[in-house]
């Protein structure tokens, strides 16, 4: 079985302080999509997690999937192993989620495939500890978000279409957030007041700055539709109401980008992935 492991997108970042740890605090808008990576998990009695592929330059002990895979065998003192095999579509460092949404795969996966009964809130504080955006992956759901992205609230939206592009390059989200002008006092707004055109991301003018195939991009992509950059970058979407106007648009897209699209929604694949397996 290949298990989902989706791709978000942030509607809307806005940076609203820190926290007394030093953490930035945050809202915004975690959109699920229908595409992303999948991944297969063969169960054994070694007690071992071992990776099918490794990452380039990536050791598989700090890999988030081994990482999440141990981290969930330590809580529940579980004895059994996995050989995992990943297929990878979501570019690394493009602000889709990619590493986070697969930790919370291995989580949801492996707490069914070797029958641990955690609850989605006993495997959310696991995936925490593994990065801010582990719990919504978990959750599953479309949702307006709070703190450091872990205060999660459901938030049913339109399920439009994304057409996502990449422009080639990797954004460090340390280096994001260490920026000295980077935005740290915008004013809290409550999900009610969400709308795509009165909201933005903090992270965007940085990044535009620091990288300019990324303002390249969202300056190609405006012509066509609402674009944003999503999280730290350094992929950019732009919104469309129907599937066949976002394919036009890709098809347009210049060689020098890659590039899909994608429906928003509101329940994950991974979500709706469980809940097929247990009817079964």
């Amino acid at each position: 079985m290949w298990w989902p492991s989706p791709a978000k997108l942030n509607l809307f970042l806005h940076i609203t302080g820190r926290n007394d740890r030093g953490y930035h605090n945050l809202q915004t808008l975690f959109q699920m999509l229908d595409y992303g990576d999948e991944i297969q998990f063969d169960i054994n009695t070694s007690g071992k997690v071992t990776l099918h592929h490794s990452l380039p330059d990536v050791a598989d002990d700090d890999n988030l999937i081994v990482r999440a895979a141990n981290a969930l065998k330590r809580a529940t003192d579980c004895q059994l192993g996995a050989h995992i095999e990943v297929k990878k579509v979501l570019p690394m460092g493009g602000g889709l989620g990619g590493g986070s949404s697969n930790a919370a795969t291995t989580l949801v996966a492996l707490n069914h495939l070797w029958q641990l009964n955690l609850s989605v809130s006993q495997l959310a504080k696991i995936g925490i500890q593994l990065g801010a955006d582990v719990p919504v992956f978990v959750e599953g759901k479309t949702a307006f978000a709070e703190g450091v992205g872990e205060k999660l609230l459901p938030c049913e939206q339109p399920e439009k279409w994304f057409l996502v592009a990449h422009p080639g390059i990797q954004v460090s989200t340390a280096e994001v957030f260490a920026a000295a002008d980077l935005p740290r006092n915008t004013a809290l707004i409550s999900w009610q007041q969400y709308s795509f055109d009165t909201t933005h991301n903090d992270c965007q003018k940085i990044v535009m700055q620091q990288q300019p195939k990324v303002a390249k991009l969202l300056r190609w992509l405006i012509e066509y539709a609402p674009s944003r950059m999503t999280g730290t970058g350094a992929c950019c979407f732009a919104i469309f109401e129907h599937a066949e106007q976002a394919q036009d648009v890709l098809q347009k897209l210049p060689d020098e980008w890659s590039g899909f699209v994608a429906r928003g929604v509101n329940d994950s694949p991974l979500l709706t992935f469980l809940s097929q397996l247990k009817r079964r």
